[in-house]
């Protein structure tokens, strides 16, 4: 099963080979906050891209996360990682989303403005 997401514009539409989260994470930190993000993560190996070409990419900070961004209409669908462990990851704004039921989530803090 896979859960579909894109930006605003529907200029990049995505698909995530899995089961739809049933939590999210809530973060703090200065890019999130200011986004509203609320993200999910998976192996990057479970991401189709569509409309890559219509990504561009912000880093700040320590530069190990790359956000990708829609260059059309500003939309953040997701976040590129590597997870603790190494593997490659995304982090999918659950935002984007549609076919989530934001309000039914399991909302977990994470204190990024502190680290």
């Amino acid at each position: 099963m896979a859960y579909d997401g894109s930006c605003h514009c529907g200029a990049v539409t995505f698909s995530v080979e899995g089961d739809a989260p049933t939590q999210a994470l809530s973060c703090n930190c200065s890019i999130c906050r200011r986004k509203g993000m609320l993200l999910a993560f998976a192996p990057r190996s479970s991401l189709t891209l569509r409309g890559e070409e219509s990504l561009a990419s912000y880093l700040f900070n320590t530069h190990r996360i790359e956000h990708r961004f829609c260059t059309t209409c500003g939309v953040e669908p997701f976040a590129l990682a590597t997870a603790p462990d190494g593997t490659p990851s995304v982090a999918i704004n659950l935002r984007c989303v549609p076919a989530i039921d934001l309000e039914a989530l399991e909302i977990q803090r994470f204190d990024g403005a502190s680290r």
